[in-house]
């Protein structure tokens, strides 16, 4: 066995040194595909090797800049982090990272349909699930079938393992019931930020035990809330982790103050980030309480936060020319209608580019988008430029929004949408790109060519 995991790990490391060579890419995904052809279990093994144990990051939105946040945290303390830094959120994504070793503690962004057989193969000390939101229907199938393979999972895990559950989410919150591991919550009390009315795009409404229509108090974003179920009495686990006093920013920083139970601090601890949008609070503290629960000292947090900058193409703000173009990642109904929300932070009237795409890692049913609110922005919008792959389908949705057809310019060529957005945008204001995720990597493909921006397996 220990000769079959060497000739696996021998190999996958040179198919990712002639990957990179051949510059085929950055080898994120090759060298895990070729160990486990070899040796399938080659990740469990190595993961075992790792004096921390494992991390694994999921959920529908935000698992990419938590996990990032939560390495830096990391870091910070001192420890050694293996990391899927790039995003290839698969086994063999994260084969590849465990290869590229050596480290102490190993931290994994899992897509929400691989985390079952991740946490088989790598048992994990530590679970963060950060939410469930419809996304992928063609992939995924519906939340509650991907709720109870979670639960399945989860239920596997021994006493000495820790999940970190979202309680502000009625489908994630519900998988802590019955688990023989240690569960720990994390959510948001802000009173001044609760929505009128919960979104007509949200998704678990109903309770995840007998069905009964949800009674929501608080509604944050989609179907983050605080709730409770009328009919068998299901309810809002209290957080050991909350996030209060939310001051949100978009070119100034969010700030906002966490408060762990029992207090790691007597009067909390006060965080500010450069992430703007209220789902980049729930990002911070999922982070935050992850690191808690590790055992990094709180000092780490609070530094850590404020230099942290956002991962590539999530708020991402690039430079050029002197003019800035802000990328925010939108790949499904709520989390567009967060950025929307997001957006509108800026005073200033808009200047925007929006790119939709339709390949598998989108979802190739693009029906979605006419359940995002974009009649928020009508009227906010100076300039508005639609690309990607079904750009029609996204400028006819804009349409009907009540954006004049007259206002939309349609431009197939990445590079050449941002010349002509950043066009005319005076010194010091921000233009804006809206791209689902492989419209986002063919537009940082673009921005790396203008030397903009790093390859994003090299950010």
């Amino acid at each position: 066995m220990a000769l079959r995991v060497a000739l696996a790990a021998a190999a996958g490391r040179a198919a990712g040194t002639a990957s990179r060579a051949l510059g085929r890419g950055g080898g994120t995904t090759l060298p895990g595909l070729v160990a486990r052809a070899i040796q399938p279990q080659v990740a469990g093994t190595l993961a075992r090797c790792l004096a921390h144990g494992s991390i694994l990051v999921s959920g529908t939105n935000g698992k990419t800049t938590t996990a990032r946040l939560i390495s830096a945290m990391l870091a910070a303390a001192g420890r050694r982090v293996v990391h899927n830094r790039a995003g290839a959120n698969l086994m063999t994504g994260v084969t590849t990272a465990l290869l590229d070793g050596p480290g102490d503690t190993g931290l994994f962004e899992i897509d929400e349909a691989t985390l079952p057989a991740a946490i088989a193969e790598l048992q994990p000390r530590l679970v963060v699930c950060l939410n469930l939101f419809r996304d992928q229907l063609d992939r995924y199938g519906e939340l509650n079938t991907l709720g109870s393979k979670w639960a399945a999972a989860l239920g596997q895990l021994p006493p000495q393992a820790t999940v970190l559950l979202n309680s502000d989410d009625p489908l994630v919150a519900s998988l802590g019931r019955g688990l023989a591991c240690h569960v720990v919550h994390f959510g948001l009390d802000s009173p001044e930020h609760r929505l009128p009315e919960i979104q007509h795009a949200a998704d678990s409404i109903y309770c995840p035990r007998c069905g009964t229509l949800l009674a929501f108090d608080a509604v944050y974003y989609g179907h983050l809330g605080h709730y409770g179920c009328p009919g068998c009495g299901f309810a809002r686990p209290e957080a050991e982790f909350v996030a209060t006093e939310v001051q949100l920013g978009l070119d100034r920083p969010t700030r906002f103050t966490l408060l762990p139970r029992p207090a790691a601090s007597p009067s909390g601890i006060e965080l500010a980030t450069s992430l703007p949008g209220l789902y980049n609070v729930y990002n911070v503290t999922a982070a935050a309480a992850a690191a808690l629960s590790m055992g990094i000292p709180a000092a780490a947090l609070v530094n850590t936060v404020r230099a942290f900058s956002g991962a590539f193409g999530r708020t991402e703000t690039v430079d050029i020319g002197g003019k800035r173009l802000r990328l925010l990642l939108a790949k499904n109904p709520v989390g567009f209608n967060e950025v929307i929300r997001t957006l509108l932070l800026d005073p200033e009237p808009l200047r925007l580019y929006v790119a939709l795409n339709d390949r598998t890692a989108d979802g190739e049913d693009v029906s979605w988008i006419w359940d995002v609110d974009l009649e928020q922005l009508a009227g906010h919008c100076e300039r508005v430029i639609v690309g990607g792959t079904r750009a029609e389908d996204m400028a006819v949705r804009l349409k009907y929004a009540g954006f004049a057809p007259a206002a939309l310019e349609l431009v197939r060529d990445h590079r050449q949408a941002v010349r002509q957005l950043l066009q005319g945008t005076p010194e010091g204001r921000t233009a804006y790109a809206v791209p689902t995720y492989t419209a986002m990597l063919d537009l940082r493909r673009s921005l790396a060519a203008l030397a903009a921006v790093q390859q994003f397996w090299e950010d």
